[in-house]
Formats: C-alpha cells, structure tokens, sequence
C-alpha cells in the first residue's frame, strides 16, 4: 500500500479532484485530524463549502503533533493538504472552538457553538481523543511527571523548525515511561534520539507470548509480543510493574519511583508481598492510554455523551443529539487508530451529504 501511493504521489497521478458544481450548502469541520481531513475532502469533492477549524498553529491533529516524525514524515500531510486546498477547503488555525479548558483561550482566536450553528449549514465534530489518563498517585506533582502529550508535541515542534521557550527533554536522563502501546513507544524513541541515559518501559499486564495463538478467533483478540523500531533502539522493557509513588530530590523533582510486582490470575491481578522496588527516574512519561475527546467542545454544543464521555452517534447517521452537528472518529468512538479515524470521517462525510441534499453519491 506504501509502495502504490508513493508511485502515484512521484508520478504526479494524485491531482486535485475540484467538484464540477457548487451546492451552495456550507460545513465547518472541527479537527484537522485524520477524521476531519477525510471528511473535509469528501464533503468538498461533493461540492460544499467547507472549513476546517484547527485550534493548534499547523494542520493535522494528532498526526501532526501526536505522532513523531520518525514514524510519520509530515511531507506526507503537507501535500495532501495541498491537494485539499486546491479543491477548495478553506483551513483555519489557532481557533478554539468553545471555551478554553482553564477559562483562557491564550493567543487563538476563539469561536462560540453557536456562531457556527448559524454560520455553517452542517458541523462534523472530529477531535482527536486528548483526555490523557493519569496516575493520581503520591509524588504525581513533581517536577520531572508528565503526560506523554506533553513531552511528544514539543518535539515534533522543534523538528518543525520550531524555537521554544522551554521544553521537555530526556538528555542525559533516566527516562521511565508508564504504558505499552503505541504511544509509550513514541516516548521510548524521542527520549532515545534526545540522548537520554537510560529507558525503561512498565506494562501493567503481563508478557505476552512471542507467538501467538494461531487457531484464537473473533471476538477474541490474538495476543503476542510486539516489538518496535524504538524498542530495538534502546529499551528495557519490564511486566506486571505497578508505580506506587514517585519519589522527590528535596526540591521539587522526581528522582525515583516506587513500583512493585504484580501477579494475574483469572484475570484479576494481585501485588507479589516483597517485591517493592525503586528505580531512578529523572523524567517519568505516562502514557497510559486516553479517556475521551476534550469535553469542553461537546459541552460547547450541548450533544449527548456516551458512558465514557464521547459523543453519542451512531455509524448508520452520524448524526448527535443536536440537530446539524455531526461526530466522527476519536469524538464518537474513542481513543482508536489512523486508520478507524480515516474510515469514519469518509462515512461520516457521505451521512452529511445526505442530510444536505437528500441522498449522496459519496462511496461509503
């Protein structure tokens, strides 16, 4: 899939597909993440007017600050904005759409709910999942803690060209990150390429198996042993470790942390008696998963939330509580992959086209 796109990207078969008519019909995209990007360009290939409204200085979510460059090359949403713009999406950086979480919204310009209602015939809500999940425990306020997307954006900004005022940094430190997934990852090969000392990543559950178990089958997922380029860089990976506390210099900083061993059985997991431990630590980067899209947005315009705090909508509409506004990706389902973001976004697209006009000729 790689190897076709590059082609066509080197042979110049990826052009602008401007749409033949306009339909006078307007939509504001809220995100420039992979769901909004993908439904920004359906709706505008569809023939309406449409705007993206990104919060952030440059376009592309969490594909642009989330992921690192190493992993993702952001030529890659350059020219697909690009080709965006050519087919008529207008992109607006630096607006907040709501009211900023701490009650100011800093140097971007801020929108109100209801001025797009009125502005914008339809509103596709497409944030990325930004609710990090923290680790409430003694020491978690100390210099050195931090949440993954606080450390991982800043770097993605400096390899932008970026000069910053402060910035979080693993040189020369013991860096441990809490969390195995993808985003632990990310935080295991900036803090390698920025020169830390040392690497350790905990995983609550533990070790899967190098190989999985072939004859598993849906709905059950097939666990084995997934390493990563970062991992292979530099890492020392550790299982079934809870932190207990983070543990402070005397002036503030985190210097270790307190962890201790777990054991699973039936599913439940059990703290092993005497198995406490400390590990330096001069950054600790939690990256334990995210909770929910930023819940000031959805509070901004009144749509009903699910159990865990997204957007309720479902995929036959798209549609939310409130009339004319719209959710996919991150904002509907929850924290997910590239690859769902981009599905929903083109669905959700389509369900918006119908709405307008009565029926779509979107591919679904």
């Amino acid at each position: 899939e790689h190897k076709i796109i590059d082609k066509a990207w080197e042979e110049g078969w990826v052009l602008p597909q401007p749409p033949e008519r306009q339909t006078g019909w307007k939509v504001a995209v809220i995100g420039s993440g992979p769901a909004g990007l993908a439904a920004a360009q359906q709706l505008a290939r569809a023939g309406h007017a449409v705007t993206v409204f990104e919060k952030n200085d440059r376009i592309g979510g969490l594909l642009r600050y989330g992921i690192p460059d190493f992993k993702l090359e952001k030529q890659h949403i350059d020219r697909r904005i690009a080709q965006m713009r050519a087919e008529g999406v207008t992109f607006r950086t630096g607006v907040l759409v709501g009211a900023a979480a701490d009650g100011a919204a800093g140097e971007v310009e801020q929108v109100s709910a209801d001025q797009l209602q009125q502005d914008f015939d339809a509103v596709v809500l497409a944030g990325g999942a930004e609710t990090p999940r923290d680790l409430p425990l003694p020491g978690r306020l100390l210099q050195g803690v931090h949440f993954a997307m606080e450390f991982l954006p800043l770097q993605n900004r400096v390899v932008a060209g970026d000069t910053l005022a402060q910035q979080i940094r693993a040189t020369d430190k013991q860096v441990v990150v809490i969390g195995g997934g993808d985003t632990g990852s990310d935080c295991v090969g900036t803090s390698n390429r920025q020169g830390a000392a040392a690497v350790t990543q905990f995983e609550l559950l533990p070790q899967p198996p190098k190989l999985e178990n072939k004859p598993l089958t849906w709905p059950y997922w097939p666990l084995r042993l997934r390493t990563s380029s970062s991992h292979e860089e530099g890492c020392q990976r550790d299982w079934a470790v809870a932190t207990k506390c983070f543990n402070d210099d005397g002036a503030g900083n985190v210097c270790s942390l307190t962890a201790v061993r777990l054991e699973w059985k039936d599913g439940r997991m059990t703290e092993i008696a005497g198995s406490e431990f400390e590990l330096p630590a001069g950054l600790v980067l939690l990256a334990m998963g995210f909770v929910s899209p930023l819940q000031q947005v959805l509070d901004a315009f009144g749509v009903e939330k699910d159990a865990r705090g997204n957007a309720r909508a479902g995929t036959d509409d798209y549609r939310t509580s409130v009339d004319q506004v719209f959710a996919a990706g991150d904002m509907r389902r929850g924290q997910s992959l590239v690859v769902w973001a981009i599905r929903e976004g083109r669905q959700c697209a389509r369900a918006v086209d119908e709405y307008l006009m009565g029926g779509s000729l979107l591919p679904r």
